[in-house]
């Protein structure tokens, strides 16, 4: 029976690989491996997979790996090329700080166990395995790679050794991994976890719990209700799935997201992005050129960066682009469009939006029907003409007209659309 590898690979979202494409449940295989060179390469240690392929544009798969093998183990890095692979489920970030936990076990040599409620666990040693499974137990796993455990409620689990594992899974636990590239999950309800470590990990996935990962390129993600995400390293990954979550990724090129309902999602570093499409959601990028999205009902997005794209999507919903070259769209019934940056644009598409540049040069696009454009002295307006059609049900386009804002036969500061092909003023 031929040699078979479990690992894990990334890919680019579209998952493609070195121009390759792959897809979920196929094989594929060549006639040799080289590693670094040629075949299919993915890594056994799970977050090894960081190293080559950043959380903000990347997915994960379980894969499987046979036929000839060709590996390097250089420190932590622990990648290999085969000539045969296989690619299994796709991973979240939760599912790879999990499979990190798990491989990290696997590897130990060392272990201490505590079963009894209220029990204490402790293994110092390097790769050592720590284990408190009781109610209220605690459990530490300080040397390196070490993998700390506490399954009880109200647990509290820390790995502090480099590429240590940490997971608490009972009700109220806390989980903790400050080593470099450790992995922390708190999946029981009102769980922390922390990895504060270099390219850590951290995964909140119970009720009302929070994960943090501060450390760079660290990935943090609170998926159940009303939890808290926060990544603030260089590159990292933040998303808060749940209701009522929170979610803010606040390094240069972080990712943020929120999606649950009532969710808030920013993104502060440079060139990050930030989505919240969760009913009145908050986004906010305020990076340069970052990117800001609430597609929710209510949902207010913001991109104040340079070059920053600012969309929201759902009725009532505001959009504000603050920075030079910044657009600001605003697609639902009675939306706000505002671009204040040099060059910017602002677009109110649905009913009866406002659109207004606040800026010299700067357009705002009112295209909705019954929808106004406002800007200051040297910025142009645009709006659209619609009429309903009766007969057919439905609306038709008229014409649209754009004019500069003089302050004499357009005034700043106020508010146009356009009836039988002229600018009529409109209250705000």
């Amino acid at each position: 029976m031929s040699k078979v590898v479990k690992s894990y690979k990334g890919f680019n979202k579209d998952m493609t690989c070195r121009g390759f494409q792959y897809k979920e449940g196929k094989e594929y295989k060549t006639s040799k491996a080289v590693v670094c060179n040629e075949g299919f390469h993915a890594c056994e240690h799970p977050l090894v997979c960081l190293d080559y392929y950043p959380p903000n544009t990347s997915i994960y798969h379980e894969v499987e790996q046979t036929g000839e093998f060709s590996s390097v183990f250089c420190g932590r890095d622990s990648k290999i090329a085969s000539t045969k692979i296989k690619i299994g489920a796709k991973l979240s970030i939760a599912g790879l700080v999990q499979a990190a936990i798990d491989f990290t076990k696997s590897k130990t040599v060392t272990m201490q166990d505590a079963t009894e409620d209220y029990g204490v666990s402790s293994a110092t040693g390097d790769s050592g395995v720590s284990s408190a499974t009781g109610n209220s137990g605690v459990s530490s796993a300080t040397g390196s790679g070490g993998v700390s455990s506490a399954t009880g409620n109200s647990g509290v689990s820390s790995a502090t050794g480099i590429c240590g594992a940490s997971s608490a899974t009972g009700d109220y636990g806390a989980s903790s991994a400050t080593g470099y590239c450790g992995a922390s999950s708190a999946t029981g309800d009102y769980g922390v976890s922390s990895a504060t470590g270099y390219k850590g990990a951290s995964s909140a996935t119970g009720y009302c719990g929070a994960s943090s990962a501060t450390g760079d390129y660290g990935v943090s993600s609170a998926t159940g209700d009303s939890g808290v995400s926060s990544a603030t390293g260089s590159g990292g990954v933040s998303s808060a799935t749940g209701y009522c979550g929170a979610s803010s990724a606040t390094g240069d090129y972080g990712v943020s997201s929120a999606t649950g309902y009532k969710g808030a999602s920013s993104a502060t570093g440079y060139c990050g992005a930030s989505s919240a499409t969760g009913d009145y959601g908050v986004s906010s990028a305020t990076g340069d050129s970052g990117v800001s999205s609430a597609t929710g009902s209510g949902g207010v997005s913001s991109a104040t960066g340079y070059c920053g794209a600012s969309s929201a999507t759902g009725d009532y919903g505001v959009s504000s682009a603050t920075g030079d070259c910044g657009a600001s769209s605003a697609t639902g019934y009675k939306g706000a469009s505002s671009a204040t940056g040099d060059c910017g644009a602002s677009s109110a598409t649905g009913y009866k939006g406002a659109s207004s540049a606040d800026n010299s040069t700067a357009v705002a696009v009112a295209w909705g029907y019954k929808s106004k454009a406002k800007g200051c002295i040297g910025a142009h307006i645009v709006c659209a003409e619609w009429k309903y059609d009766k007969f057919k049900s439905d609306w038709f386009f008229v014409g649209a007209k754009m004019s500069i804002v003089d302050g004499v036969k357009i005034k700043a500061d106020t508010y146009y659309t356009l009836r039988d092909g002229e600018f009529v003023e409109v209250e705000e």
